[in-house]
């Protein structure tokens, strides 16, 4: 090989040489995008809150979907009906209607998955709210598949926390009213508790509400449920919400409000009865 092919053939080899690697820098700098996908999942998180804080603060009127939303920091916000939510005085009001169960604000917010939450918020019953029998009441968190309704939780697969009133004739009273693994029955469990422990609620009267969720690991009783209402100590004590690792955790914050159990003869009101609520926070703890 002359001097002219050996300087022809070193200029090739340099050139191909160049061109690879700035070929593999450019894979290299492509392989690094995936990085950036933590700001998708940012919006992901935003949309399925871990701290709510909001005292209702809208003008008096209905309380619409998209206040709601705001409020509760949930784009995924279900079971509002606009009819029945209504904003008195910087309080949320519920209605509960007439001559049925079930029949009142039953909604649900998504919120992050979380192994432990806690939420606080006040409570008071209309002046001229008819007890009747009983019924739900207030926020709550559901746990996996979140059952209620008289859904016995012991297949493992889910549970909840939430909160009724109760007239015995003689009283009325809050209980914690509970799904878990171990549960006897079909329905929620109280544990006996009640709050307060004599004597009766007050219509008018101002409650405030103190709810703390742990899951529990594998088959584990090592959960926890904790219950204060105006900084009495109600129900604090270690629980099996699951057996199904895949389902223990918090994932929905409950409102549900309305009347029952199941029999309108028992449980219902010919009356339309109000609810109000104010300073819901809401913490993701673990």
């Amino acid at each position: 090989m002359n001097l002219t092919h050996f300087i022809a053939s070193l200029v090739l080899i340099l050139s191909v040489s160049l061109s690879g690697c700035k070929k593999n820098g450019t894979e290299s700098k492509e392989d690094v995008q995936p990085e950036n996908i933590p700001a998708k999942a940012g919006a992901v998180t935003e949309a399925y809150p871990s701290n709510i804080n909001t005292g209702f603060n809208h003008a008096d009127g209905p309380y619409s979907y998209s206040e709601a939303s705001a409020d509760f920091g949930s784009a995924n916000l279900t079971g509002w009906n606009e009819d029945r939510a209504y904003i008195s005085g910087n309080w949320a009001r519920a209605t509960l209607a007439p001559n049925s169960v079930s029949n009142g604000l039953i909604a649900g917010a998504d919120i992050s998955d979380g192994s432990a939450y806690e939420a606080t918020f006040k409570v008071r019953f209309h002046s001229q709210f008819d007890w009747s029998r009983g019924g739900k009441v207030g926020f709550g968190f559901l746990i996996g598949e979140g059952n209620t309704g008289c859904d016995i939780a012991s297949d493992g697969n889910g549970g909840s926390l939430r909160l009724m009133w109760y007239n015995t004739g003689s009283r009325v009273f809050f209980q914690p009213y509970v799904y878990h693994r171990d549960m006897a029955g079909p329905c929620g469990d109280t544990f006996g508790k009640s709050y307060p422990s004599s004597g009766s609620l007050v219509k008018g009267d101002t409650y405030t509400v103190h709810l703390y969720v742990k899951s529990n690991t594998g088959s584990n009783k090592n959960g926890w449920v904790q219950v204060l209402i105006n900084g009495t100590t109600v129900l604090d004590q270690s629980i099996r919400w699951t057996t199904n690792d895949a389902q223990r955790l918090i994932n929905r914050l409950s409102f549900h409000n309305f009347r029952g159990g199941k029999d309108v003869a028992v449980w219902g009101s010919s009356q339309t009865s109000y609810i109000y609520f104010d300073d819901l926070v809401v913490n993701k703890v673990q």
